[in-house]
């Protein structure tokens, strides 16, 4: 049995989380545990939405073997040369998940190996690129008919979220109810999600305004409990920094009083923001939340890959683009967010970008993964100069009126497509590997 490198090439937070994770998974079921035989290697692609944390978090997943930041990902794309001066063994398989799809073309090429890519909406380089798992048949449907042999509708990696959220889900549930701290004798807990953001850009204005829409919502139904399942690339204190109007002058355009973090010196008990009128809300730390996340009636969210899980889990949201500091929406993939983060003139570039897209982009609507998949407003996007008094009444109304949630949940259900992406593409990995003629994969 000949030894072989599965190499992934990636970007951005989201990626990382959200598609790495259960690929690498997927493919030691395949392939097993033997790193003599199967060695599993992640290059990551500069992003403008990285935090700079995305290598230590991919290092963290216990079947990946080794990893190199972006900052070293030039070199490596035109030389071949990592940072460390990594052996390539003589046979492999280049992953794309995440970046630009030119990247697996080059590499393959440089080692010598198969090339898979996983694409969402658009498939390129059909003609260099060995094998696609796309999410949707529409994908497939669009190319050349001298290459649909290389094209395989594996599904959504999104989905994925779904197969995590079942375990410890009662465990969850007594742990919520047991710190709640509602006055509501009888009343069952009613828990909410808060999904700022992991980025400065979209943290300055939706921290303060999720924690005041919490106090705006707890004052009239003291049964609801809050909490806030921290991005893996933020820190508690960083956090903090943006529910302080001393340091986020942002806050009190929502008119928030501020909040402090507490941390329990005992290691019992979670963190907290408690706000400046009482309300406190849960700082959950664990990685990934998808077993919180499917316990709560609804959540708030930005756009972003936050809304994709969410679909996943078929929990009802809300998704909010406030734009009271069009300066600070700079959070834009690729150009755009290069060009708005630039030293000096970034904030003109960051005013232009995000005033077009307030006149132009935003008319054909849909910025929300769920409602993009369904092609209509499946849940609630509110975008413009929004106040927390104006969020706070539309979610006591759901809240109020449990039907509704139901009818979202129901309709994310529908859309979200059926679960096995990673398993999938593991198994278009093992084909590729066989191509090779290079080991003989188990099944699993």
């Amino acid at each position: 049995m000949n030894q072989v490198d599965i190499l992934i090439l990636s970007n951005g937070p989201g990626e990382v989380t959200t598609w790495v994770r259960p690929v690498v998974r997927a493919l030691r079921q395949q392939f097993g545990d033997d790193r003599n035989q199967v060695r599993i290697s992640v290059i990551l692609s500069p992003c403008s939405n990285a935090s700079g944390k995305e290598a230590a978090i991919a290092l963290s997943y216990p079947e990946v073997d080794r990893v190199q930041s972006a900052e070293h990902f030039w070199q490596f794309l035109l030389w071949g040369k990592t940072i460390d001066n990594w052996d390539w063994r003589s046979r492999g398989v280049v992953v794309f998940l995440g970046g630009d799809q030119i990247f697996p073309v080059v590499i393959g090429r440089k080692l010598g190996y198969r090339t898979v890519v996983y694409a969402e909406w658009s498939a390129r380089w059909h003609n260099w690129i060995n094998r696609f798992g796309v999410m949707k048949p529409e994908v497939a449907a669009r190319v050349p008919q001298k290459y649909a042999h290389k094209f395989t509708v594996v599904g959504d990696l999104m989905v994925e979220a779904s197969s995590h959220s079942s375990n410890d889900k009662g465990q969850i549930t007594n742990d919520i109810d047991a710190s709640a701290t509602s006055h509501s004798v009888g009343q069952k807990t009613e828990l909410i999600g808060l999904l700022p953001g992991s980025k400065a850009a979209k943290l300055a204005q939706g921290v303060p305004l999720i924690l005041s829409i919490a106090e705006y919502v707890h004052a009239k139904r003291p049964q609801t409990k809050f909490v806030v399942p921290v991005a893996p690339t933020l820190d508690l204190q960083t956090l903090a920094s943006f529910a302080d109007p001393q340091r986020n002058s942002i806050a009190e355009i929502f008119g928030f009083g501020g909040a402090s973090l507490i941390v329990p010196e005992d290691d019992k008990g979670k963190p907290l923001l408690k706000t400046a009128t009482g309300v406190t809300v849960e700082l959950w730390q664990e990685n990934p939340a998808y077993h919180l996340l499917s316990q709560c009636c609804i959540c708030l969210t930005t756009v972003g890959a936050n809304t994709a899980e969410l679909g996943a889990l078929a929990v009802p949201m809300i998704v909010l683009l406030p734009t009271q500091q069009l300066d600070a929406m700079r959070a834009w993939d690729g150009l755009p967010g290069l060009l708005a983060n630039l030293p000096g003139v970034g904030t003109l570039f960051a005013n232009v970008i995000n005033w077009l897209f307030l006149r132009f982009v935003r008319r054909k609507g849909l910025l929300a993964w769920p409602n993009i998949w369904a092609q209509e407003e499946i849940v609630p996007e509110l975008m413009g100069k929004i106040q927390p008094a104006e969020i706070g009444e539309m979610l006591v109304d759901l809240l109020a009126h449990p039907e509704k949630l139901d009818d979202i949940r129901a309709k994310l259900r529908n859309i979200r497509g059926e679960s096995g992406a990673a398993l999938k593409i593991a198994q278009i990995v093992c084909e590729e590997i066989g191509k090779c003629g290079c080991l003989n994969t188990r099944k699993g």
